[in-house]
C-alpha cells in the first residue's frame, strides 16, 4: 500500500490542478459508474450530475443501477464498470477472500443508514421492544441494510435470530412488494419508496434507521487497486466532483436540493421529494467531505463481526485510501 500511495502522490503532483473554475471541457473522459440502487439517499451524487460538476472536471459519467452491492462489486472486479458505489462491506469481503487486485474505497458519500422501518399500521409511540417476536424483511444476508439492522437491534437490547427474525431471502428491490403482498411484520425501505408507500396507506414509517444507527460509513465509492494505479487523474476528478456535490448539498435548502435532483426522480411527487430531502438533511445523512475515517470503518467491521459475516477485520490502509479526498479538500473551496 505504501508503494500504491507513492505512485498516487507522484501522479497527482504531476497533474495540473483539476479544480472548479477550469472552464468548460470539450474532451470528456468517460467513466462507468454502477450504483447499488437509485435513491434520494444519494442526493450529493445526483447534484454532481445535474449541476455539471462532473463535466467541470472533464468527465462524462455513465450511471447504471447494479441492484445490490454484490452485483456492483462483480461488475467492478470483472471490468464491466470502472467505479462501484455501494457499502464498504463489499470491499472488506473481497479483501478477506485474498484477491490480489481487490477493491479500494476512495470516497465516502453517506454518513449513516438511509432506510426506514415500516409497519402495517401507524405507531407514533413505536418502541424497539415492539419488534420482539416479529419478522422484519431485511434484505440480503451480509448486505449493508441487514448488517445495520442487526446493529441497531443489538443497540436496543434485541438479539437477532432469537428475539427478532430477519428475513434475508430476497433482494432489496423485491422487498416493498413482498411486504405489501403480506410477508413479514415490518420492512426496511429506502426513499422515496417508503414515503410513497405511506402516502398510499400501504405501510407506515415508524423509525429512521439512520437516526438509530448513528454515524456509519454506509455508502462509498471504490475501484480495483489496478484501476486506481492506472487512472489516478480520473479518480481525482471524480472525487472532486463528488466533493463539490457534498458542499452544494450542505449549503442549500431541501427545496433547492429537491429541485436540483428532480430529473433523477421524474415520477416522484414534488412534496414527497422535498420532505424526504429535509428528513435526510436533518439527520445528517450526507458526509460533508469524502474521507472515510478509520474509527468509522472500525464501527462497521465490529458490526460485521457481531453479525457473524466476517471472522477477521481488513486493514484500514489496505482497503481505504484518503489521498483523493484530501487532495479535493485541499484544492476546492
Amino acid at each position: 500500500m505504501k508503494r500504491f500511495i507513492l505512485l498516487l502522490s507522484v501522479a497527482l503532483l504531476g497533474m495540473s490542478l483539476v479544480l472548479s473554475g477550469c472552464g468548460k471541457q470539450t474532451n470528456l473522459t468517460k467513466v462507468q459508474l454502477s450504483e447499488v440502487t437509485h435513491s434520494i439517499f444519494y442526493a450529493p451524487q445526483y447534484v454532481a450530475l445535474t449541476q455539471g460538476f462532473f463535466k467541470e472536471e472533464g468527465l462524462e459519467v455513465e450511471l447504471s443501477n447494479g441492484q445490490g452491492a454484490d452485483k456492483v462489486m462483480t461488475a467492478v472486479l470483472t471490468d464491466q464498470v470502472d467505479i462501484g458505489f455501494a457499502g464498504p462491506e463489499a470491499s472488506i469481503y473481497v479483501y478477506n477472500e485474498g484477491k490480489e487486485d481487490h477493491s479500494v474505497v476512495f470516497a465516502q458519500l453517506t454518513n449513516g443508514d438511509g432506510t426506514f422501518l415500516l409497519a402495517r399500521q401507524p405507531n407514533p409511540n413505536f418502541k424497539w421492544s415492539d419488534l420482539k417476536g416479529k419478522t422484519i424483511i431485511g434484505g440480503r444476508k451480509g448486505g449493508m441494510p441487514e448488517i445495520i439492522l442487526q446493529y441497531v437491534l443489538r443497540k436496543n437490547g434485541l438479539n437477532p435470530g432469537k428475539d427478532v427474525f430477519i428475513d434475508t431471502t430476497m433482494q432489496f428491490a423485491a422487498m416493498p412488494g413482498a411486504f405489501m403482498g403480506g410477508q413479514g411484520d415490518y420492512v426496511i425501505v429506502y426513499e422515496p419508496t417508503a414515503s410513497e408507500m405511506e402516502k398510499e396507506g400501504k405501510a407506515f414509517i415508524v423509525a429512521s434507521m439512520g437516526k438509530s444507527s448513528g454515524p456509519v460509513p454506509y455508502t462509498a465509492y471504490f475501484a480495483k487497486k489496478s484501476y486506481l494505479e492506472k487512472n489516478p487523474q480520473t479518480v481525482q476528478k471524480f472525487t472532486n466532483a463528488i466533493y463539490k456535490g457534498q458542499l452544494w448539498v450542505d449549503s442549500h435548502t431541501p427545496e433547492e436540493i429537491a429541485k436540483a435532483i428532480k430529473s433523477q426522480f421524474p415520477d416522484a411527487n414534488d412534496e414527497i421529494l422535498t420532505a424526504v430531502v429535509k428528513r435526510y438533511k436533518e439527520q445528517n445523512t450526507w458526509k460533508t467531505d469524502p474521507i472515510l475515517l478509520e474509527k468509522d470503518l472500525d464501527t462497521l467491521q465490529k458490526a460485521l463481526q457481531d453479525a457473524g459475516v466476517i471472522n477477521k477485520t481488513a486493514p484500514y490502509d489496505k482497503i481505504i485510501t484518503t489521498t483523493f479526498g484530501e487532495m479535493a479538500i485541499k484544492n476546492i473551496k
